[in-house]
């Protein structure tokens, strides 16, 4: 039976998303290049031997429109006989895209794939693919009005129900954030990340992490998603979600070379891990972040595995809410979650965070031992990946 194992994995440093961030200057189709002329290189495999990149954006318009994965083959210099693809599965993009490209290897429609993701919040903003020309009408039509007469809401909202539904409390998710944040320190200053980071324009280390805050600091920060006609709707709400335990926004790609056990040898490539299990699950879309859940609990089914097998995991820190919620209902260790710091400290750069999670979460296995790692993101829309790995 073929395999589907990681030979390598590589992502940039996460820039701020903002003008000023290092990575602003990136046109997104190079900074998407950038990883795949890395990932190359490190493993020196000929890259007229990949059968195809498939690519995770989720803002797919202008800049990061039309397909642009295909574009930034071409600009890393692969053959233009390698095709290339752009996936959407929102936050969840590039998770996706390792998804897709480990299933085509193990069903045999592929030898060898890149997964790759990008997002250059600083030029393409979040929700600029969904913004309406006036006069264009709405994105969900007839049938999806109907059902959800009263309309969902932003992200931001539905961190904030999570919150008031498992009895979240201010401190509790700033402590959460403190320590994403603390992690995320140790690891840069320790080296953790060397393995996996290919530094580009001048930026060696993750530029959003942030050392002295304490929690009096972050306790007099104002709610960021309070909204009066959302505070009228949703009484329940405390408005304990503010900047800093949110993710940030951010700039970065990161790569995934995958292929078979069996090709691996043939071409002396060592395989750092074997992809073991997938799922991907829906959830009410009104909380939207919490499919992490049933994710979860659907690839860890489909694995013959329990929560207690698995030595490390990596769940995106959209929000802590949606992190605290899924650890509740899991009864997740927290000694095992993200042990170098989320995306709360390192950034949330959209289309790239499933491909850095890999990244980070497959290099953590090997400097740990650790045999099985976890991973999962919530997506916008109530979905969620979930991945399992198995060290070789």
């Amino acid at each position: 039976m073929r395999d589907a194992v990681i030979v390598d994995a590589v992502r940039t440093p996460i820039g701020r998303g903002k003008s000023s961030g290092a990575l602003h200057g990136i046109h997104p189709v190079d900074l998407m290049a950038h990883s795949l002329s890395a990932l190359v290189a490190r493993t020196g495999v000929d890259p007229a031997l990949i059968d195809d990149v498939i690519g995770g954006v989720v803002s797919q318009v202008g800049e990061q429109g039309v397909n642009m994965t295909r574009r930034a083959a071409l600009a890393a210099g692969f053959p233009e006989s390698v095709p290339a693809t752009t996936v959407d599965r929102q936050c969840g993009s590039s998770q996706q895209a390792v998804h897709f490209a480990a299933q085509g290897v193990i069903a045999g429609a592929y030898d060898m794939v890149v997964a790759t993701g990008v997002e250059s919040m600083s030029r393409v903003p979040m929700g600029a693919s969904a913004r309406i020309p006036a006069g264009a009408g709405d994105i969900s039509g007839v049938g999806f009005a109907q059902r959800y007469p009263e309309g969902l809401v932003p992200q931001g909202i539905s961190a904030e129900l999570i919150a008031a539904k498992w009895g979240l409390s201010r401190g509790q998710l700033d402590e959460f954030a403190l320590a994403s944040h603390e992690k995320a320190a140790r690891a840069t200053k320790d080296g953790r990340f060397a393995a996996e980071l290919a530094p580009l324009a001048g930026l060696e280390t993750d530029e959003g992490i942030r050392t002295g805050s304490t929690l009096d600091t972050l306790a007099g920060l104002k709610p960021a998603y309070y909204d009066a006609a959302m505070a009228e709707r949703f009484p329940q709400i405390g408005w304990n979600i503010t900047a800093a335990t949110a993710s940030q926004i951010s700039d970065g790609s990161a790569a995934v070379l995958i292929t078979t056990s069996e090709r691996a040898r043939e071409l002396g490539l060592r395989p750092l891990a074997r992809l073991h299990s997938f799922a991907v699950a829906g959830d009410d879309p009104l909380f939207m972040l919490t499919g992490v859940i049933p994710a979860t609990r659907k690839v860890l089914d489909r694995a013959g595995l329990t929560l207690a097998d698995i030595d490390l995991i990596e769940i995106n820190e959209a929000f802590a809410s949606v992190v605290a919620a899924w650890a509740h209902d899991t009864g997740a260790d927290p000694r095992r979650v993200n042990v170098n710091g989320g995306a709360i400290a390192l950034g949330h750069p959209l289309g790239a965070s499933g491909a850095r999670l890999m990244t980070t979460l497959v290099h953590a296995m090997r400097e740990r031992g650790a045999r099985y790692g976890l991973q999962t993101m919530c997506e916008a829309g109530g979905l969620a990946n979930a991945t399992v790995l198995e060290l070789l």
